[in-house]
Formats: C-alpha cells, sequence, structure tokens
C-alpha cells in the first residue's frame, strides 16, 4: 500500500490571546524589545547544544522512541499506513513524499526532523487554566472528533540536557470550541455547572529520562479571535499526590501549539467540527503565531504524521521544547478540580495566581 508523509510544522508559543469568544484574553507584550532579546539568547543557547545533543544521542534516543510509539500503534490496529510532515516561510512550509511499505522505512526518514521551539516566558497561560489536574496520558475521555497523540521532548537550554521528571500540563478546546472545566459565558453555554466537573482533554504527565511525555487527546477545535492551539505549562520539581495531581515546584514554561493551516481545514471539513459556524481565525492572522515567528526567527513548529488511510485513525504530532529551568514564572487559573469537584476562581482566569495551590487546596 503506498501512503503519503506529509510532514508539517506548527508552533507555539503563547503571548496573548484575543478572543471576542473567550473574554479574559488580553494583550501581554510587557516589554517587546525585552522579549526579543531573551528569544535570541535562547535561540543561540539551544543551537549551541546541537553538538553536544548528538553526540550525547538525545535527540536519536527520542527518535527511536517516536518510532517505537508509532509502531505500537500499528500493532493495535491503530494504524494502517502512514503520511506524514519570517512568517509567511513558516506557515506556508509543508512537504509531501511517497513511501511504500511503512515497516521497512527507515526511522530517520519520519522522525528524525527535531525542530524546536523556544516558548516566550511571556506566554499567556489563558483564561482558562484549571489546577489540580489528573496525572494521566489518556485525555481524550468520550471526546468526539480526531485523535491526536501528543508527544513532546524538554531540553534544558542551560545545560544542553533533557529535562527528565519535568511535568508536561496540556489543555485544549473540543472540537467545537469549548473548554472542560470552566463555567463562563465566554466558554460554551454559561449557564451549564456540570461543565465544571468535565476533565476532559486536561492532564499532566511527568516526562522520562530522555525529557519525553507524550498524551492521547483530541485535535481541537476553534473558537472566535484565535487560531486553534492547544496549551502547555511545564513544572519542575513538584510533588505528586496520592491523588494522582501535583504540588509545588516551579513553572519554568508557559506556551500554545499551533497546527498547520492545511491540515486545519482537513480537520474542520469533518463532524463535529464542521457544526462549529464561528468564524476561523488563520494562523498568518494570529498575533501570538506573528509576534512569534517573526520577532524570534524562531521556527517552533509541530510536526505531524495521519494514523491510518482517515483521519478518524487519528494524528501523532511531536515537538521538542527548549526550556530555561532556571525561570520560574507566575500563572493564573480559571477553576480548580477538587476533591468536591469543580470551583472556579472568584478572581477569574486572568488573575494571578503568583504561587502554586498547596495539596490541600487541589483534588
Amino acid at each position: 500500500m503506498v501512503g503519503f508523509i506529509n510532514v508539517a510544522k506548527a508552533t507555539a508559543l503563547g503571548f496573548a490571546v484575543l478572543a471576542a469568544a473567550h473574554p479574559g484574553h488580553e494583550e501581554h507584550f510587557h516589554n517587546r524589545a525585552a522579549k526579543r532579546s531573551f528569544m535570541a539568547n535562547s535561540r543561540r543557547s539551544l543551537d549551541s547544544c546541537a553538538e553536544h545533543l548528538e553526540k550525547r544521542g538525545t535527540l536519536k534516543s527520542a527518535e527511536l522512541q517516536r518510532r517505537a510509539f508509532v509502531e505500537d500503534l500499528q500493532k493495535k490496529s491503530l494504524a494502517k499506513s502512514i503520511r506524514a510532515r519570517d512568517t509567511d516561510a513558516v506557515l506556508n512550509t509543508s512537504h509531501h513524499s511517497s513511501i511504500q511499505n511503512l515497516p521497512f522505512l527507515p526511522e530517520s526518514t519520519i522522525f528524525a526532523d527535531n525542530s524546536t521551539c523556544i516558548l516566550s516566558p511571556e506566554g499567556e497561560i489563558g483564561p482558562f487554566w484549571v489546577t489540580g489536574e489528573l496525572n494521566r496520558d489518556d485525555i481524550l475521555e468520550d471526546e468526539p472528533g480526531v485523535p491526536n497523540y501528543v508527544y513532546a521532548q524538554f531540553i534544558d537550554i542551560n545545560t544542553c540536557e533533557p529535562l527528565p521528571d519535568i511535568w508536561f500540563d496540556i489543555w485544549n478546546c473540543n472540537a467545537t470550541g469549548v473548554y472542560s472545566g470552566v463555567q463562563s459565558d465566554g466558554n460554551g453555554n454559561g449557564d451549564d455547572a456540570s461543565n465544571l466537573n468535565n476533565t476532559a482533554l486536561r492532564g499532566i504527565q511527568k516526562s522520562n529520562e530522555d525529557g519525553v511525555a507524550h498524551f492521547r487527546t483530541l485535535f481541537p477545535g476553534h473558537y472566535g479571535g484565535r487560531a486553534t492551539h492547544v496549551h502547555v505549562v511545564a513544572h519542575l520539581n513538584a510533588t505528586l499526590l496520592p491523588n494522582g495531581t501535583i504540588t509545588g515546584g516551579s513553572i519554568p514554561h508557559i506556551g500554545q501549539l499551533f497546527f498547520d493551516q492545511d491540515l486545519i481545514t482537513e480537520v474542520e471539513a469533518t463532524s463535529p467540527y464542521n457544526t462549529n459556524d464561528v468564524a476561523i481565525t488563520l494562523n498568518a492572522d494570529d498575533h501570538v503565531v506573528v509576534a512569534e515567528t517573526e520577532d524570534s526567527n524562531s521556527d517552533p513548529l509541530f510536526n505531524y504524521i495521519y494514523l491510518g488511510d482517515d483521519l478518524s485513525d487519528g494524528l501523532f504530532s511531536w515537538i521538542t521544547i527548549g526550556v530555561d529551568s532556571t525561570q520560574n514564572y507566575n500563572t493564573s487559573y480559571a477553576a480548580s478540580y477538587t476533591t468536591e469537584g469543580g470551583v472556579t476562581n472568584p478572581e477569574g482566569g486572568m488573575a494571578d495566581m503568583g504561587a502554586t495551590l498547596s495539596g490541600d487546596e487541589i483534588r
């Protein structure tokens, strides 16, 4: 059988978010010059790591793990064939290749692209982060749409070493643009209090010795004013509680991940994505994407492959993320998932949380 590889890139980097449908997204260009300086220095730091990472075999190890991960999906019959992956240059990049007989395809053909994104330290966390998310790698639950296997490797830009035991915290909206865990007039039906107890498409995972963590989640839908994206926060030195959540530690990373526009178009043509009549904001029109790609000269693009002949079989997406582990950024949250269920933060999603909630406060 002949498949196609469409290796694409989509990015991440959260800065401010402007969304009529989601009030609370605001621009946070506190100091544009400082941001450019940080991104440039981080890029140089990460570029200088290339030889070290090559010699140490860090990226090769992750490459082989990605290959093994997809092969495991194939064995489970989730994949029968595979297709794989300055602002204009970034957003217009797309690669198509024909391959035959995937099991004999060298892993380097598909998985050797280790494009690295460096996320801004001032990346907006967004108004709908929920504390108390559960430690689990499958967060899809019963959400309909295109399954997305997200796979990330975290590299410390100061040491050029992978970051083991970093907690990868992820969340995104469902196929029709609604976030779980939050009750808000700017998030679907504001009268639906049951959404506070919805945990779908939210979770945390600790990275392994190669700085790798992964999730089974959903390709996100869209809502007004924002390009399709995934939120991410990284936690260091946090403690896992008996109830499966984390507490304490520092937050050296906040950001947002984006997808190739052609991929978004294909997904949005399927159900239930196509039931959303809110206008789609293109990557090229999203100021988070534009600011990060223009100001930093970074190429923080998500690589992906299609699993199977149809989108319903899902996607496998991966990215390498450069993190400055010495930093610790303040965060804000919309709600907490506790032992009593979801509890709204009365100060709202854009409040400055300052410090991580204690273990007694979260579920």
